[in-house]
């Protein structure tokens, strides 16, 4: 048997053998039947989809013994010469061959005789986009009104190099890539044909890295039957494709899950020793991600959409039920954002350690409770990540964008209609030394003052909490328990005191507010003005978990009618630079030095401090 070429082997013959393109070959076939020719056809799509198996299909029924026709018979002699490629009066052009004004030329010349043994003179011009702008002008009148019994058709795969005035002279019919599923069809047509055995997993990994293409995934069916094995395995096809396996995915999830960074950096090592193909390794692992997202989401009821078999559906079930909905969404969108930087990095293989390191990291890096609420259908999380009950804000702790823009200058927020019940978590109260005055409000650039160790407090007198940590949940419309503000810390009810307050309490209700002492805050009239000094200080304390623990913690420290209002303040807006131009323009001192050396403005730029 010759595995050599299974594309020439196999090239479709009539328009029911043709992979996919029922759109196009629907319109074609019923044209050839009804004898309703255009004069221009330009078929368009991604290599290997039929495009020139079509035109040809096309010509041997438009000049079929039996035509008008809807498929040709490939019994008479017209079809078998087309079909060999011999006959007179359908002739094959390679456009990046003849691309000039002489064979345009010579072409239209040709196409002014009658044909000679077929219904229809045919001009099939492949890679017509190759053709040069003063042939596709010598073109244009002849597309338009050809002689009578002449039909041009051009393929080409970037018809956006067509000038406008040749679209518009055609039929334009646009071929798709064909679905995995179909290709598959296609190939276990061909296994049967040859009566071959295969793996069905070989066959989608063809097909999967095919691409779309037919002619791709047909070549590489090829390669893999040239090894001469009784059965094509899929531990084979992955082995000459240069393809991680199902274990190698499954050992990167299990260091991911326990944060293991050397075991992520040895499943990396394997990748790169094995001599995978990087690309496509970070394409099965962003389906990976997908998987897994739809699976803790819509559990079973997503097996349909995804196709796996019933081993791979459960385990990846399983590993569904690791991660957090959050956690496995972040890192679908940061593999999936990643691919085109690693491929284009001039190191590729730190650009994708990186990125594995980013993802085991990430309930690390960001606060993920926020992340959930911003998830379809995430709620609280269900386990704790890594053995730790939820996640701790700290200083290089971040945290995913609130809801809503950012506010204008001048403009103020009270987004009380916005509030959710907060869990209020009595603290324990501390051992302080009595002070006859209130201690000086701490700078930016003091060290953070060291609190004393607090006295062992009773099993019966501590807080409860669940096994991962997490704060237990508050009826919603039930009383809060309150403690005293002066069993927590004494001092004047100010700005200066209510940091103090916030940085002793910060973080007991679950989310810590963060960059308060940044900004300036005035308390009159019961009510607590907060003035940003910057916008992104403005939008992490509008965030909605955030601004809600802050009100919770006002009312605690002041009073239960405290409004807690949030202001932009004197915010500086950077300028575009036409604004910048245009006061350039205008200023009388530029205008004089431009004068004085006659000068021209090129460009404005603001300072930099």
């Amino acid at each position: 048997m010759s595995t050599s070429n299974l594309t020439a082997k196999y090239r479709p013959q009539t328009f029911g053998d043709v992979a996919g393109q029922q759109a196009v070959k629907s319109i074609l076939s019923r044209a050839a039947a009804q004898d309703k020719i255009a004069p221009a056809y330009l078929f368009s799509g991604t290599r290997g989809v039929g495009k020139t198996t079509i035109a040809r299909i096309f010509a041997k029924a438009l000049n079929c013994v039996e035509a008008p026709t809807a498929e040709p018979c490939n019994k008479c002699a017209n079809c078998k010469q087309i079909t060999a490629g011999v006959a007179v009066d359908v002739i094959e052009i390679d456009g990046a061959s003849n691309r000039g004004i002489d064979d345009a030329r010579r072409l239209k010349e040709d196409i002014g005789y009658a044909p000679v043994e077929c219904r229809y003179k045919v001009f099939i011009i492949d890679e017509a986009h190759m053709l040069t702008k003063e042939a596709f002008n010598a073109l244009l009148k002849t597309l338009e009104e050809p002689p009578p019994r002449a039909v041009f058709i051009m393929a080409t795969t970037e018809h956006h190099k067509f000038p406008a005035t040749i679209i518009s002279r055609c039929q334009h019919y646009t071929f798709k890539m064909l679905p995995q599923g179909e290709l598959v069809t296609h190939l276990e047509k061909l296994m049967h044909a040859e009566e071959l055995q295969y793996e069905p997993g070989a066959l989608q990994i063809i097909a999967k890295r095919g691409a779309g293409s037919v002619r791709d995934s047909m070549s590489l069916l090829g390669q893999a039957l040239a090894m001469g094995e009784d059965v094509l395995k899929e531990s084979d096809v992955r082995g000459f494709l240069g393809l991680a396996g199902q274990d190698v995915f499954f050992g990167l999830m299990e260091a991911m899950e326990s944060r293991n960074l050397v075991a992520v950096g040895q499943v990396l090592r394997q990748v790169l020793d094995q001599g995978l193909d990087l690309g496509f390794f970070l394409r099965e692992l962003t389906n990976c991600w997908r998987n897994m997202f739809l699976l803790r989401q819509a559990g079973k009821e997503a097996l349909p959409l995804l196709g796996l078999s019933g081993e791979e559906a459960a385990s990846w079930m399983d590993w569904a039920g690791r991660f957090e909905a959050a956690h496995i969404h972040a890192c679908w969108q940061m593999t999936l954002d990643g691919q085109r930087k690693v491929m284009t990095s001039l190191e590729p293989a730190l650009a994708l350690e990186l990125l594995l390191l980013n993802l085991t990291s990430l309930p690390d890096l960001i606060n993920l409770e926020t992340m959930t609420a911003n998830v379809p259908g995430g709620g609280a999380p269900q386990r704790p990540m890594g053995g730790q009950g939820g996640m701790q804000g700290g200083p290089n702790t971040g945290s995913m964008q609130g809801q809503g823009g950012m506010p204008q200058g001048g403009q103020r927020f009270s987004p009380h209609s916005q509030n959710q019940p907060v869990q209020h978590i009595p603290r324990q109260p501390r051992q302080t030394t009595p002070q006859s005055s209130a201690p000086p409000p701490p700078r930016q650039s003091d060290p953070a003052p060291v609190e004393a160790e607090p006295e062992p407090v009773a099993p019966s007198e501590a807080a409860p909490m669940t096994e991962s940590a997490a704060p237990p949940v508050q009826p919603v419309g039930q009383p809060v328990d309150r403690q005293p503000v002066g069993a927590s810390l004494s001092g004047p009810k100010n700005w200066e005191g209510f940091l103090r307050f916030v940085e002793e309490r910060n973080g007991q209700a679950g989310v810590k507010v963060s960059m308060l002492h940044l900004a300036d805050g005035e308390f009159k009239q019961n009510r607590l003005e907060i003035t940003c000094k910057s916008k992104t200080m403005c939008s992490r304390l509008l965030e909605k978990q955030i601004f809600t623990a802050l009100e919770e913690l006002a009312r605690e420290f002041f009073d239960e009618g405290v409004e807690v209002r949030v202001e932009t303040g004197d915010i500086v807006v950077p300028k575009s630079d036409r604004q910048l131009m245009e006061e350039a323009e205008n200023h009388p001192g530029v205008n004089k030095i431009m004068e004085s050396f006659s000068a021209q403005m090129i460009s404005v730029s603001p300072r930099k401090h």
